[in-house]
This record gives C-alpha cells, sequence and structure tokens, in this order.
C-alpha cells in the first residue's frame, strides 16, 4: 500500500476551497510564491489563537519572504471571519487565507490534516476524525519542501518556521547546506557534491575545513552568499 499523506518532493494537491478572502484555486493562489499551509483542530482553540496571533504579527515578515499563508480548520468560513475579530491584529486582512476542512477526503489524507485521536481514551473511535497541527511549506514549483506535524497541545514556533524558510530558500539557489542550529548571517555548508576547485570559484568569501579527529576534510564552510 501507498504510504498516506504527501513526501517532500511531492506536488501540492490543487485543491479549491471557499476562504475568508474569496474562492482560491491552490495552484493558483501560490502563483510564483512560496507557501505554507497550516491546520488547526478548530476555531476558538487556546493554543491556535495565539498561533494565528503570531502569524499575523510575523505577517510582514513572510510577505518579505514571497511567501503566502494559508490556515486550514474544520470549522466555517462564517466562523473563521468571527474568529479573526478575536485576534484583534487584523490578519484577516490579507496577510492569511482560512480556509473550512476539505470536502474532498482523499485531498484531506494526502494534506494529513486528521488523526485517529479523540479527547481521552474512554471516548476513543476509530471513526472520528479530527484535524492535527499540520506544517506544509510548498516552493513556487508547487512543490513539498518540508512538513512538520504538532500534537494539538504542543504550539508551532513561528520563528522557527521563518528560520526553516530561509533556509529553504537559500539551498534552493545557492550550492549549500546549512548547519545545525543556523540562522541568517552564519555561516553555510558547501554542499559534498562540488569540486573543490568550483566551489573556490562559485564562493568567492573564501572556505574554510574544520579539523576533525579522522582528518577528513569534508566539512566546508563559507560565509553566507
Amino acid at each position: 500500500a501507498a504510504m498516506p499523506g504527501l513526501l517532500l518532493g511531492d506536488e501540492a494537491p490543487n485543491f479549491e476551497a471557499e476562504t475568508t478572502q474569496g474562492r482560491i484555486r491552490f495552484h493558483d493562489f501560490l502563483g510564483d510564491s512560496w507557501g505554507i499551509l497550516f491546520s488547526h483542530p478548530r476555531d476558538f482553540t487556546p493554543v491556535c489563537t495565539t498561533e494565528l496571533g503570531r502569524a499575523a504579527k510575523l505577517a510582514p515578515e513572510f510577505h518579505k519572504r514571497n511567501v503566502k499563508m494559508i490556515a486550514l480548520s474544520i470549522d466555517s468560513v462564517q466562523d473563521h471571519l468571527a474568529w479573526c475579530k478575536v485576534q484583534g491584529v487584523g490578519w484577516h486582512k490579507g496577510s492569511l487565507h482560512c480556509c473550512p476542512a476539505l470536502k474532498d477526503r482523499g485531498t484531506a489524507h494526502r494534506l494529513r490534516t486528521t488523526h485517529l485521536e479523540s479527547q481521552s481514551m474512554e471516548d476513543r473511535n476509530p471513526s472520528l476524525c479530527l484535524p492535527c497541527a499540520q506544517v506544509f511549506v510548498f516552493g513556487p514549483d508547487k512543490k513539498l519542501k518540508l512538513s512538520i506535524l504538532y500534537p494539538a497541545t504542543t504550539g508551532r514556533n513561528f520563528d522557527e518556521i521563518l528560520r526553516v524558510v530561509d533556509s529553504l530558500q537559500l539551498t534552493a539557489y545557492k550550492k549549500v547546506a546549512t548547519p545545525v542550529d543556523w540562522k541568517p548571517g552564519d555561516s553555510v555548508m558547501v554542499v559534498p557534491t562540488l569540486p573543490d576547485e568550483e566551489a573556490k570559484k562559485l564562493f568567492p568569501k573564501g572556505i574554510f575545513t574544520k579539523d576533525l579527529p579522522s582528518g577528513k576534510k569534508y566539512l566546508r564552510y563559507t560565509p553566507q552568499p
């Protein structure tokens, strides 16, 4: 059987949905932008309220990076609009689209917006599907670049989502990778497939190698291009 859900490199489903900004077709919505789709258990839940507030505050940062955001919840567009007013930060005015759960169960399954888990072990019912907290990052080519699955009780870290977008965008266009705990402005790593001579031409700021006990010289760093 095929593994459920999207895998890295898979194309995003081109679903249609009503949103707080009107009806969209997902590929057209993305256009030549990067996109973040994140799912929520439901409107008016405490953890999600804090997340959408944070997403709104960071909206200018995502905009600078040519990233569009869309949130998915099981509730109606009318509920989403009512929830917008609770936020009090104007995120519904263009910074974030919000849409109800997708009626196409095949698409919802591919996006892994459901899990078979209810509120307690006693109430657990395999036929009950509740949205979980998923994050997908898509590139302008409509391909999945990153996904993270959270339980509904753990709020997402939007600073980390911004950081991975910076890494994804940098490594998409430059022959580099970002090391552990990398932040914009830190040195980056030259990809292993790039020969030394070519790397020296590509990275005129210089390349330095970290000394290892093994003596191998494969950890090649360069200032962020």
